[in-house]
């Protein structure tokens, strides 16, 4: 080893060794996790599942705090604004960067101000009808709605299944009534009595509705079949691949959080992905688990950006 060599590693070190101490120590007390959204639906169920599950691999408790409101900008502006140590993380979801585009003035970026850790799930969107409708593929749905009227429920406006009824009634030429509910629980609930004539929603809210033969899947947004719904083809199959989108739930943490306390974070959820409760509890809500590293989801967060901000503009879409 040469003198130059030496000298390279004493001047390293000073740098290496608090990095390293931080990651040892981290983290020295509880964590907190901000959920976005109220309580109850699949994003809040899978935060509270990997919080349960991250808690012993990080020895701390991760503790939930719900702050629903102004399409999710209150709870990831909390986190935004926490100091990027890990200890505050936040319940991402492809609302981070539809809200980038949707909401042009909020005084903080929901993509280039957060750090991703982990992307935990992919969850397909799915169209549905009642049983009864007398349309039984996309192709009758479309076809119907050129001819009467018809309503569509999503979870809300702004959501990813807003935008992709949108871009089906761009591409198919047609129209129909698009009805925002705050939630998907009443949207699916006025479909079963009548009120609607479809709802576009992830799959994980109607997957036991449509297994027990009370509503029909049409299509899928997914680029291949789901497990949990092998019979409903998916949007491409049916003739509408620019629709195809898929969401999902995940961790992020503040801008500037060290790379050591990301991965020991994303550690976490992958031993948390793994545990058979979580398994079990994702897979009934036809939700499939999806470790995918922080790096790649920066970048989708980044191409869907631009992505929807492109559909955002052409349908004239405004928040509520």
């Amino acid at each position: 080893m040469n003198r130059r060599t030496i000298l390279g590693a004493l001047l390293a070190a000073p740098t290496l060794v608090p990095a390293l101490a931080r990651a040892q120590q981290f983290p020295d007390r509880p964590l907190r996790l901000i959920v976005p959204v109220a309580p109850g639906g699949s994003q809040d169920i899978v935060a509270r599942l990997l919080a349960r599950y991250m808690a012993a691999p990080l020895g701390q408790p991760v503790v939930v705090e719900n702050h629903p409101g102004a399409g999710s900008n209150i709870g990831y502006e909390i986190v935004i604004r926490a100091r990027p140590d890990g200890l505050v993380l936040g319940a991402g979801s492809d609302s981070l960067s539809i809200n980038k585009a949707l909401f042009p003035r909020l005084g903080f970026d929901p993509v280039t101000d957060v750090t991703p850790v982990a992307q935990a799930t992919a969850v397909p969107q799915i169209l549905v009808v009642r049983a009864d409708h007398p349309a039984q593929d996309l192709a009758g749905f479309i076809g119907l709605a050129g001819r009467s009227p018809l309503a569509v429920g999503t979870p809300g406006n702004g959501s990813l299944s807003h935008l992709l009824q949108q871009v089906i009634q761009d591409r198919a030429e047609v129209e129909w009534t698009h009805i925002p509910y705050r939630g998907g629980a009443l949207a699916v609930n006025d479909l079963l009595g009548g009120s609607l004539q479809g709802v576009m929603i992830n799959i994980g809210a109607v997957t036991e509705h449509v297994r027990a033969g009370r509503l029909r899947g049409i299509a899928v947004s997914s680029p291949a079949r789901t497990l949990a719904l092998p019979e409903v083809p998916t949007l491409g199959q049916a003739g509408m691949p620019e629709a195809e989108a898929v969401g999902w739930h995940g961790i992020i943490a503040p801008r500037g959080t060290p790379e050591d306390v990301v991965a020991k974070l994303h550690a976490a959820v992958t031993t948390a992905l793994a545990t058979p409760e979580v398994i079990q509890r994702l897979a009934a809500l036809g939700i499939e688990p999806t470790d995918a590293p922080a790096a790649a989801l920066g970048i989708r967060l980044r191409a869907d950006a631009a992505r929807w901000q492109g559909v955002i503009r052409s349908a004239g879409l405004r928040p509520d």
